[in-house]
């Protein structure tokens, strides 16, 4: 049986002063099962990411007690943020295995506000090998940065590629009420704006962020009398490669490009099928590489085509139509989860003026890491 999303639900997203990390996580949840028309106690399964502002060894559980339920089957997850996608991927075995008929996948973090931007930065820098990273000062920007000037070298990637990412996405964030920042962004103010770890400048960069989003897993029967605003999960993959920026094989081809084929296999489309698409954008540079290695757009082409328009709402690709980790808000791992709750109301037609004409088919990634772990998903109109 096709598993589907039934519910889909984010909080608002930015600095949310008094919200606290399980606030957050019922918020979500609460609103994504409304969404998906269930009561609390038709849940039979749970998947939780993790939280820095509010760390704990069983996250699920706590979430559990806190929302009041006991589901047949609770995990947390830890892929960094490949976590959202990945939470989809084992909601969709569980429920293809018969296990789980609504499983609820729920992310938040108010790492804003409950960490600060140093502390989420200095939370950050300790994912660093503790021997051959660590002592030496490198951060995550800095490892990033590497892969940058890599496909700088290598692919003829320019500043002006990567600048033009930060203003498409703040013009896609613009058009979403909830959006985090909704300044408006010209190139001239993202080449010249102050330099966080030479070349990627400050609009180059994620946000930090306090927010939650949730979705709902159901299987297809389970989820009939919503049928006209259920999604389809047609395809999934993974890939992991490494951990630490010293182990990575390469600076320019990743994961991605494995996860991705797995799941465009299982769904039996290809690229060139994809409407619309959702790629984790913690730095310019991650989407630019992803999307090359993903197979959007062959190697040295994607700088050219995002600078001649290809990822705007009338675009060849549509990407990151709420604004992305950049400019719609990055609050952990519900950060890659905002990415596949802006997929379905895409789908479903529901993002307002910034719908993509007639999407029938989503991609979405998430990774992890320094490009490390991978989640693909490819979803569809139900």
């Amino acid at each position: 049986m096709t598993p589907v999303i039934s519910g889909a639900a984010d909080t608002a997203v930015g600095r949310l002063d008094g919200s606290g990390c399980m606030a957050l996580h019922a918020e979500a949840a609460s609103a994504a099962l409304a969404d998906a028309g269930l009561r609390a106690d038709e849940v039979d399964g749970v998947l939780c990411a993790y939280s820095l502002a509010e760390p704990h060894l069983m996250l699920s559980s706590v979430f559990n007690e806190y929302f009041g339920i006991a589901p047949s089957y609770s995990a947390a997850v830890q892929a960094g943020g490949a976590t959202a996608c990945a939470l989809v991927m084992q909601a969709a075995a569980l429920v293809r295995a018969g296990i789980c008929r609504n499983v609820l996948a729920v992310c938040a973090d108010n790492r804003l506000t409950g960490l600060g931007r140093s502390g989420a930065v200095a939370a950050l820098a300790e994912v660093g090998h503790p021997q051959f990273e660590r002592p030496y000062g490198m951060s995550i920007p800095a490892a990033y940065a590497l892969v940058a000037r890599r496909c700088m070298h290598e692919r003829g990637v320019t500043a002006e590629h990567l600048a033009a990412i930060s203003v498409t996405q703040r013009g896609h964030a613009r058009r979403h009420p909830k959006a985090q920042a909704r300044d408006p962004l010209t190139m001239e103010q993202a080449l010249s704006a102050r330099m966080i770890a030479d070349p990627l400048r400050l609009f180059d960069c994620c946000l930090v962020s306090d927010g939650g989003a949730a979705l709902v897993i159901s299987a297809a029967d389970a989820a009939a009398n919503h049928t006209d605003r259920a999604v389809s999960i047609l395809g999934y993959g993974q890939m992991n490669t490494h951990e630490h920026a010293f182990a990575m094989p390469s600076l320019t081809d990743f994961g991605c490009r494995q996860s991705a084929a797995q799941a465009f296999a299982m769904a039996r489309l290809t690229p060139a099928d994809i409407d619309v698409a959702e790629i984790y954008d913690s730095f310019t540079i991650t989407l630019l590489a992803e999307l090359e290695s993903i197979g959007f757009f062959p190697k040295g082409e994607a700088g050219p085509a995002i600078l001649d328009g290809a990822l705007e709402l009338d675009g060849v690709l549509p990407c990151n139509t709420h604004g992305g980790l950049l400019s719609y808000g990055h609050s952990g791992a519900a950060g890659g989860m905002f990415h596949i709750v802006e997929a379905v109301r895409q789908l479903r037609g529901e993002a307002e003026a910034r719908q993509v004409a007639g999407a029938q088919t989503a991609f979405v990634h998430g990774d992890g890491g320094i490009l490390s772990a991978h989640c693909s998903l490819i979803l569809g109109r139900a």
